[in-house]
């Protein structure tokens, strides 16, 4: 945190320095008050005008501490809020920057929980911890200076309370970062199951899983409750114990300097002070102490950033010495795959010594059951993962010798299930990159096809839509995705799954949009509907982690083997479908 502070430490100096006044100008007014009354009340000494003068003196010294704390505190939050948010920067593009397999292990709840909620205990930390270590940490020590100045025997009484305070914050210490550690954890878990409920909202009505969901959202939010009840219980049981022994320490000095001015060992002015001071006293003890339930709290909220900032990308480009150049605009797009060995999980390999060579140009379709290894293949290309061994070449380039960014431009990849932010058609088809006209994002949908139906919504490119595009069909969205291929111009194409989701007239929109954005590109489609890849250049069959045939439509239906099995399964799945859609329009016209 130190190295996110060093650009504000002009600024943290002003504070210091601001601090200093606006408390020496408070702890001046009880001694201000002590001179009256010794030197001129008691002894029946002094003018009218000598009082009102010192009224004027208090007074100002009041307007002093006044001006020097709204200072102090306005330049502190400036400082504390640019910090958090120059963190929260960091943070959220540092976990822009890692690997795919990153992700498979946290929860989107836990991420959103440390960049949102760990770094406003943070901001608190700033704003309300390390204002308290200045500010009150100062005026312990200038009250000490003063009582000591007034009266040695009655100051050293006040200093045998600080060693019993020390103990006590010791022993509590390790309980309170526990309880902390405790609602932390709870309230992820809290936070996580809400965002994956709320992904999924139309699959739990589907299956009518609102009271099993409600009850083990019941039984998170229990959870938490109750860390939350621990951890308030030991807050104030903690905070209770100081103020109980400031109200003793209070009482003793009373009796021990009323005592002393009975017996006229001090003067009555200096009693006053003293019990103004040891009110004092207590006063930023109690703030330090409450404090220390935040900073427990912050510091459990920084080991949790520390161990996202720790986490390094699995996938990282190489030295800058090794890699290579890349002008984008001469890639061809030729695309092979040597001896690939990859598995998610060490000791299990997906694939063992694959090879396959792809001419730039060429479109393949790549069929196959569930974990055949057809998404890992893609995910491969794409360098979301490394390989254990072997290499993935474009243009004979090492894709590891490559910059990331660089690569990410060469290949495009059109998901199953195409991800829409909020914002505009516009935003959503050009990435929010300003550099990217207008004029460009309509000659693009115009290019797939998607201008007709963007033109019939309400407020035609400027509509806005909301969060992965609710509101547009699942075709619709793809034919955005493509218009996205046709502003970025990749060089190869993959298309996972991009139509398995689709009916068979918008599916025939997307294949003409297929036809547009593959023109000129190698392309590879993954594809559950064989109807998608009939016309491709090649075929490849894939089972667990193999390519056990390749060829044409015609030459694989002809081996007669599994490509034959998966088209015969296909097209009796789509009559069944197609059946069944006629039955439906039947019986709705009965």
């Amino acid at each position: 945190m130190l190295s996110y502070s060093k650009p504000h430490k002009l600024t943290l100096l002003l504070i210091v320095g601001c601090t200093f006044l606006a408390i020496s100008a408070d702890l001046l007014q009880p001694y201000l008050i002590k001179i009256i009354i010794d030197d001129h009340l008691v002894k029946q000494s002094g003018s009218f005008v000598f009082l009102v003068w010192m009224a004027v003196f208090y007074l100002g010294l009041s307007a002093v501490n006044f001006l020097f704390t709204y200072l102090q505190n306005n330049l502190l939050q400036y400082a504390g809020q640019s910090i958090v948010a120059r963190l929260r920067k960091d943070l959220f593009a540092h976990i822009s920057r890692l690997s795919m397999s990153f992700f498979d292990r946290f929860s989107i709840g836990s991420l959103v929980t440390h960049v949102s909620s760990d770094t406003e205990m943070i901001s608190q930390f700033f704003t309300q911890v390390l204002l308290s270590l200045i500010r009150d940490g100062m005026t312990l020590l200038l009250i000490l200076v003063l009582m000591f100045h007034l009266d040695i025997k009655l100051a050293s009484y006040c200093v045998i309370i600080l060693p019993i305070i020390a103990v006590i914050a010791a022993l509590f210490r390790t309980y309170l970062k526990q309880t902390y550690q405790l609602s932390r954890s709870r309230l992820s878990r809290l936070i996580g199951f809400i965002a994956e409920n709320l992904s999924g909202m139309s699959l739990i009505q589907a299956f009518h899983q609102e009271k099993e969901q409600i009850k083990r959202f019941s039984e998170f939010n229990e959870s938490y409750w109750q860390a939350n009840l621990r951890e308030i219980r030991s807050n104030v049981f903690f905070n209770r114990t100081f103020e109980i022994l400031g109200n003793i320490s209070l009482v003793l000095i009373v009796w021990l300097g009323g005592m002393a001015v009975f017996n006229n060992e001090i003067e009555f002015g200096i009693l006053y002070a003293f019990i103004t001071y040891i009110r004092q006293f207590f006063q930023p003890i109690n703030q330090i102490t409450m404090q220390w339930n935040t900073f427990q709290s912050t510091t459990v909220s920084m080991e949790r950033i520390e161990t996202i900032f720790q986490t390094k990308p699995e996938v990282e480009n190489a030295a800058v010495s090794a890699l290579k150049e890349i002008d984008i605009d001469k890639v061809q797009g030729k695309v092979e795959f040597h001896e690939i060995e990859f598995g998610y999980e060490t000791g299990s390999n997906i694939f063992t010594q694959l090879n396959l060579h792809i001419q730039a140009g060429e479109m393949v379709g790549i069929v196959g059951t569930t974990g055949a290894g057809k998404s890992t293949l893609i995910g491969l290309l794409n360098r979301f993962y490394d390989v254990k061994a072997g290499a993935i070449e474009i243009d004979n380039t090492d894709i590891r010798l490559i910059p990331q960014p660089i690569l990410h431009r060469i290949v495009g990849l059109i998901q199953q299930e195409p991800f829409l932010y909020s914002g505009s058609i516009v935003d959503n088809v050009r990435l929010f990159r300003e550099d990217i006209t207008r004029e460009q994002v309509i000659e693009a949908c115009k290019f797939v096809s998607a201008d007709p139906m963007i033109m019939r919504l309400a407020n035609q490119y400027d509509t806005v839509i909301s969060e992965r595009g609710n509101g547009l069909s699942a075709g619709e969205r793809q034919l955005i995705s493509f218009a996205r291929i046709v502003i970025f111009q990749p060089k190869i194409l993959i298309l996972d799954e991009a139509t398995a989701n689709l009916d068979s007239h918008t599916e025939q929109l997307v294949q003409n949009a297929l036809q547009a954005v593959s023109e000129g590109r190698t392309t590879l489609i993954i594809a559950h509907r064989l109807s998608t890849i009939k016309h491709a250049d090649r075929i490849l069959v894939m089972q667990h982690g193999e390519i056990i045939e390749q060829g044409t439509h015609d030459q694989l239906l002809a081996l007669k083997g599994y490509y034959e099995q998966l088209f015969h399964h296909a097209r009796h799945s789509a009559f069944v479908e197609n059946d069944a859609m006629q039955q439906t329009g039947a019986s709705s016209l009965k």
